[in-house]
C-alpha cells in the first residue's frame, strides 16, 4: 500500500497539470516572444530577424524581441535554443551555416541540428554571386578556368573558413580544374575590398552586398550559385548553364524552435509566419535583401533540412575545413 502512495500522487498530479499546460498553449503567446539571432548586430542574419519580429507580432498579438547571442559561428546561440524551454516562447533565425555547414565544420558540437529543433518556416533563401573586379581580364567563366590553369593560378576570398562562400569556391575549384588558393578573412567586407582591388581574383558573396558595387561599376558578376536564375539578377547566368555541372548552393535562413515545442504552439508560430511572408511590405523589405521567402509545409522544411545538412556536410568534407 506504501508503494502505491507515491504513484497514485504522482498520477494525480498529472492529471492536476494536464489542463494547466493545455490552457498555457491555448492561451499562448501570453508574453512576449524571443528571438535569439546568433551572429551581431547589423549582420544580414540580424536584419532578417528584425523584419520577421515585426511583421509576425501583430498575428502573434505580442512582441518578438530580438537578441543577439554571437560565436563559434552561430552555435552559441542556436544551442542557448535548443536548450532553452520548448515553450515557443524563444526560436532562433537559424542559417544554413548553424543548420548545415557547422555540423560538418565543428569537431564538437553542443546541439543535434535536426533532433533538437522543430522548424517554424522559412526566412527566405539567396543565392550567392560569383564577382570579379570590374576592370579584371576575366569576363566569363572560361576565362577564370583559363586563368587558374596557367602557372601560378589565382586566389579566391571568402569571409571564413568553412562559410558558404568558401565552400561554393572549393566547389568550383572542382569543377574548373587548375589552381585555386582560398584566402580566408575575418569578415565579408574585408574579401570584397581585396576582390576590388585586384588582391584576390573572385569571390561568392550575397547579392544584398555586391549588387550596389556592381552597379557602382566595381565588380563584374559572372554567375549565379543557385540552379536557377536569381529575380534580384535575371541577366546573370547560372554557373550551371555555362556548362560547369549541377550547381545549387543558397544561403537560406529558417525559423526553429526547441524540438519539442508543442504542436499548438508552433501551428500559432507557423501561421505568423505565413502571414509575414504574403505580406507586401515584409516581401519588398525581403527582396532588398535579395531573398526569395518559399511557403513549405512543415514535412517539406524538414525534408529540406536534410538535405542540405547532407550536401554542406560533404562540401565541408571535400574542402578539408575543421574548426575545433
Amino acid at each position: 500500500m506504501s508503494h502505491r502512495r507515491p504513484v497514485v500522487a504522482a498520477l494525480v498530479a498529472l492529471a492536476l497539470g494536464l489542463p494547466f499546460a493545455a490552457q498555457a498553449q491555448q492561451d499562448y503567446p501570453a508574453r512576449p516572444v524571443r528571438l535569439v539571432v546568433p551572429f551581431g548586430p547589423g549582420t544580414t542574419t540580424d536584419i532578417i530577424a528584425r523584419v520577421f519580429a515585426e511583421a509576425m507580432a501583430k498575428p502573434l498579438g505580442q512582441a518578438i524581441v530580438v537578441e543577439n547571442r554571437a560565436g563559434a559561428g552561430g552555435n552559441i546561440g542556436a544551442d542557448l535554443v535548443a536548450k532553452s524551454p520548448a515553450d515557443g516562447y524563444t526560436i532562433v533565425m537559424g542559417t544554413v551555416g548553424t543548420h548545415a555547414i557547422n555540423p560538418g565544420l565543428y569537431r564538437k558540437m553542443p546541439y543535434d541540428a535536426q533532433k533538437d529543433f522543430a522548424p517554424i518556416g522559412f526566412a527566405g533563401y539567396t543565392p550567392t554571386l560569383l564577382v570579379v573586379a570590374a576592370n579584371s581580364p576575366v569576363k566569363s567563366l572560361k576565362d577564370l578556368q583559363a586563368a587558374a590553369q596557367k602557372q601560378g593560378g589565382i586566389s579566391f576570398a571568402s569571409a571564413g573558413n568553412g562559410t558558404s562562400g568558401h565552400l561554393a569556391g572549393e566547389l568550383l575549384k572542382a569543377r574548373l580544374g587548375g589552381e585555386m588558393v582560398h584566402v580566408p578573412y575575418k569578415e565579408g567586407g574585408m574579401a570584397l575590398s581585396d576582390v576590388m582591388a585586384g588582391q584576390a581574383q573572385f569571390m561568392f558573396y550575397h547579392p544584398a552586398a555586391v549588387l550596389p558595387q556592381v552597379k557602382a561599376g566595381k565588380l563584374r558578376a559572372l554567375g549565379v550559385s543557385s540552379a536557377k536564375r536569381s529575380g534580384a539578377t535575371p541577366d546573370v547566368p547560372t554557373i550551371t548553364e555555362q556548362g560547369y555541372g549541377d550547381f545549387d548552393l543558397v544561403a537560406w535562413f529558417m525559423l526553429y524552435a526547441p524540438a519539442a515545442t508543442p504542436a499548438p504552439v508552433l501551428a500559432k508560430l507557423r501561421d505568423a509566419v505565413a502571414q509575414a511572408v504574403t505580406n507586401p511590405e515584409t516581401k519588398a523589405k525581403l527582396a532588398a535583401q535579395g531573398l526569395e521567402v518559399p511557403l513549405l509545409k512543415p514535412e517539406e522544411l524538414a525534408a529540406f533540412g536534410r538535405t542540405e545538412l547532407a550536401k554542406w556536410s560533404e562540401l565541408v568534407k571535400r574542402s578539408g575545413a575543421q574548426v575545433d
